[in-house]
């Protein structure tokens, strides 16, 4: 067993202690112990020099000892998840765990348990959690570091712009649960090699403006001076911001010039910021969801795919000269889509849309793929005698479903022009048991044009 190299644990909840003996282990190089229910490590782990990856290293303090201050030793780890850091009390612990001389540290994962909902944080908790982050500051060489949990106020300095940036080699950023944070660190936009950011769940952050845009930093007065911000990053996901309202990027400021997708999810934002349109210009593919304030999307040129999704006061899209894939889920006052001369693909999504959108008849999709309710799928599948059929008849493809139960396509109505063809399994028995058609009247008019098509 002294020549063991590897050991995962993971998933394991009936395992609560790590036995002392594993410090005879000097060959480990891979201890996995996430999902278990050990919230310690025996004094003296500190000896497992040859360690390389260490997942789920749990934070304890017991007297004047810190289980971080047996990661001090470890300067050959190579990636480093430390979870239960609300549980250190005091940043001189932290300091022991020795993270910046850790020169082969390339992932690092750092997490607390969320405070998220919590009614009330304590100045002295939010303080001290701060000043224990502002310790765990990592090497040069890390190119992964996602933190989860963290509940201070400020961000570690060591992520703000005043400090060396030691992340100048990052190249991926993963935060979540940010509960009292009220801006983004204003170090990002510094990052050379930042490729992929993603902030998910930040509830305090109501403007995003500054920290993003070297331009505005009190460092650079002078604008037309900056380095272009944020050089490489090609993805960003920006989620669960709640109550974000203000994104400030005007359109002279130069950042994002490699940015290919953008996520938007569940946040107040009413506008997006004109620099996006005029200096994301490699941007394809943005997705835009549960933004409940966003009234209109246009003008970004680059734009090839684009998603909104229960935006329920979006009313506009237009100008977007090169989209050609779009979807469009219960976005239910959204009365103009014009100016998309490339479209291919179309999506939408509403189960209880009764008529198509009247801006229809004025765009030229090759496919449609529809999910709507079923007396509009029936509309639909008498072709030339339903009211609908003027908005769709000039698409190449469309493929119409309505729902029932769990099967989101039980009813559907298949339609091609070129041959043409008109493939449906909507009959009057259906539309009756659905309480669509109200009369018998009503199910022999179906039934008889229905048998014509």
């Amino acid at each position: 067993m002294k020549f063991l190299q590897y050991i995962s644990l993971r998933g394991c909840q009936q395992f609560v202690e790590l036995p002392h003996s594993i410090v005879n282990l000097g060959h480990l190089r891979y201890l996995n112990f996430q999902k278990t229910s050990i919230n310690g490590i025996p004094r003296g782990f500190r000896v497992l020099t040859n360690l390389r990856k260490v997942n789920g290293f749990p934070a304890r303090v017991d007297g004047d000892w810190c289980s971080l201050e047996e990661l001090g030793p470890l300067s050959r780890l190579k990636y480093l998840e430390i979870q239960g850091l609300e549980n250190v009390t005091a940043s001189s612990f932290s300091a022991k765990a020795k993270l910046v001389e850790k020169l082969h540290l390339t992932n690092l994962c750092l997490t607390c348990g969320s405070r998220l909902g919590d009614d009330g944080l304590i100045e002295e908790e939010t303080q001290q959690i701060e000043k224990v982050f502002d310790e765990l500051c990592p090497p040069p060489s890390l190119n992964f570091l996602a933190i989860e949990g963290y509940f201070g106020r400020r961000h570690p300095k060591w992520m703000m712009s005043s400090s060396d940036m030691p992340l100048k080699n990052l190249r991926i950023l993963m935060a979540e649960d940010l509960a009292s944070c009220t801006q983004l660190p204003d170090g990002l936009c510094q990052l050379p090699y930042l490729e992929f950011l993603q902030i998910d769940r930040a509830p305090a952050i109501k403007r995003v403006g500054h920290e993003f845009l070297q331009s505005y930093h009190h460092q650079n007065p002078h604008p037309s001076k900056a380095v272009i911000s944020f050089l490489r990053l090609h993805t960003m996901k920006l989620m669960g911001l709640v109550e974000w309202e203000e994104w400030k990027w005007e359109e002279q400021v130069q950042a994002f010039p490699a940015l290919t997708e953008l996520i938007l999810f569940e946040c107040n934002l009413k506008r997006l910021p004109p620099g996006l349109a005029s200096q994301a210009r490699a941007l394809k593919v943005l997705s835009v969801q549960q933004v409940k304030g966003l009234i209109s999307l246009e003008n970004i040129a680059s734009l090839i795919e684009l998603q909104v999704i229960e935006n329920f006061h979006l009313e506009r899209i237009t100008n977007l000269p090169r989209l050609q894939k779009l979807t469009i889920t219960r976005c239910p006052k959204l009365k103009v889509l014009e100016g998309v001369p490339a479209l291919q693909r179309l999506m939408l999504e509403d189960d209880y849309m009764e008529t198509l959108p009247e801006y229809m008849g004025s765009i030229n999709p090759r496919r449609l793929e529809l999910y709507c309710s079923l007396a509009l799928l029936a509309s639909m599948a008498v072709a030339q005698s339903g009211l609908e059929w003027d908005k769709f008849s000039h698409i190449e493809h469309v493929k119409a479903y309505a729902h029932e139960g769990d099967n989101p396509r039980k009813w559907y109505a298949l339609y091609t022009t070129n041959p043409y063809n008109l493939e449906t399994n909507v009959n009057s028995s259906a539309l009756m048991y659905r309480g669509t058609l109200f009369s018998l009247e009503d199910a022999q008019t179906f039934e008889s044009v229905f048998k014509m098509t």
